[in-house]
């Protein structure tokens, strides 16, 4: 029987994790944007209205053309188990009270009593002082600490600029709450 070098595909599965992470919001606010919108009038002309770069007017009967980066992983609005699967975060954190979140190849975001241990640990160079900061500061720059034990190329760099502010707070308010 032969041996594969698991080195050559030690990129894999991060890589992998990384692309359901993405699909997985994608597919979930494409559904709520896409198929909670109202019915158009036939043959009336729809006007598109949009600060992005990326989507132009369209031809009446033709949906506008939307960039992947247009849109927004969660709005904040949605119920909080949505909010975290919508967001990614369940496919690789386990979150208590969080049912679908039973991931595991991130920590296990009981940041009530891991942040301030972490904030603590001399490995900890970022910026934040409070638990709050810290779960924004994981978020939006997932390199500034890296849990030991977990790898640096699976958290995606780009949450910053697909979450809005409402999102965050809501997600770093229930967070820093959950305790072993």
């Amino acid at each position: 029987m032969k041996k594969t070098n698991s080195s050559k595909f030690s990129g894999s599965r991060e890589t992998f994790l990384i692309f359901i992470v993405v699909g997985c919001g994608i597919m979930a606010t494409l559904s709520v944007n896409l198929f909670n919108q109202p019915a158009s009038v036939p043959g009336e002309a729809k006007v598109v209205e949009s600060t992005s770069q990326h989507q132009k007017d369209t031809l009446p009967g033709k949906a506008p053309s939307v960039a992947l980066l247009d849109v927004p992983l969660a709005t904040g609005t949605e119920p909080l188990d949505k909010l975290f699967v919508q967001s990614g975060c369940a496919v690789c954190h386990t979150i208590p009270g969080i049912a679908p979140a039973q991931g595991r190849e991130g920590p296990r975001l009981v940041l009530g009593t891991n942040g301030p241990l972490r904030l603590a640990e001399p490995q900890y160079q970022g910026t934040a002082t409070t638990v709050r900061e810290y779960i924004q500061e994981s978020i939006l720059n997932p390199g500034a600490y890296v849990v030991p034990g977990y790898s640096d190329r699976v958290m995606p760099r780009w949450y910053g600029k697909r979450l809005n502010a409402m999102a965050l707070d809501r997600m770093a308010e229930y967070l820093e709450d959950l305790k072993e």
